[in-house]
């Protein structure tokens, strides 16, 4: 019961300064937030980051499906097959199913 009413007081008191700061100071933090989002260092470095894990998930892939190999139950062997096959196969997209775009 102390905890609840220690979370309830910090949301109170937390409610009460964030209505003193006001919307001003809220559209301040938006645009801030926006300004370093549209930063091309910063959207260079997310793409890199991004793309780098796509090349880790790849590679682990790869490194599972060796190892697993021929323990995976046909069951299981049998839906992956069919499911890559109702998608088409390869279209842009990784072994995740996710795009390299």
């Amino acid at each position: 019961m102390r905890y609840r009413l220690m979370f309830v007081a910090g949301v109170a008191v937390g409610y009460v300064l964030g209505t003193r700061a006001g919307r001003e100071r809220y559209e301040q933090l938006k645009k801030s937030a926006r300004q370093v989002a549209q930063n091309p260092a910063v959207r260079n470095t997310a793409e890199t980051a991004a793309q780098q894990g796509r090349e880790f998930a790849g590679k682990a892939y790869h490194v599972v499906s060796d190892k697993v190999g021929d323990r995976m139950p046909d069951s299981v062997a049998d839906r992956v097959r069919s499911l890559r096959e109702r998608t088409g196969g390869s279209s842009g997209e990784d072994d995740w199913g996710t795009s390299n775009t």
